[in-house]
């Protein structure tokens, strides 16, 4: 596996993986329709944003992409094909992000989880630091807030 900057061009390949990722989770279709825009990676954003895209034999399989507001980094995405899912490749992803964000200088790093995610996320030591609540369809939902300390001066 190799871990390489995403390309503007690459951007219908991660939007594809984000919204299959997303639909392993068995949401409802209508629901994942509703969040479409969320899961769309443009080339502009990936032009703006630190993206990097896992690669098996050429073939993208996951990503990670860093938005920097102000003085906080935080990890946008985190997404592994469902089919490649428990292999390592989302820790991989994980560690380079961290050691991108440090690089750039961060602090900490946040993310603002989907709630099947949250134990992925805790057992590489993020601590949760609030809760976003949100209704979809009368339904409430819960978006757990994480933070992850970074060693100043790490880079990649």
């Amino acid at each position: 596996m190799q871990i390489i900057r995403a390309q503007p061009t690459d951007a219908p390949v991660l939007s594809a993986i984000a919204f299959t990722a997303k639909a392993h989770w068995d949401y409802p279709a209508h629901w994942l329709e509703q969040w479409r825009d969320q899961l769309t990676i443009t080339p502009e954003f990936i032009a703006a944003n630190e993206t990097f895209m896992a690669t098996i034999a050429e073939r993208a399989v996951g990503f990670h992409a860093l938005l920097r507001i102000r003085e906080t980094t935080r990890l946008e995405h985190l997404w592994v094909l469902p089919d490649q899912m428990g292999k390592g490749i989302g820790r991989a992803l994980f560690t380079h992000a961290a050691m991108r964000a440090a690089a750039l200088g961060a602090l900490c790093l946040t993310t603002e989880a989907d709630p099947n995610a949250e134990p992925f996320y805790l057992h590489l030591g993020a601590v949760r630091t609030g809760t976003l609540v949100g209704e979809i369809e009368g339904c409430r939902r819960e978006m757990p807030v994480l933070s992850f300390a970074l060693k100043v001066g790490q880079d990649q």
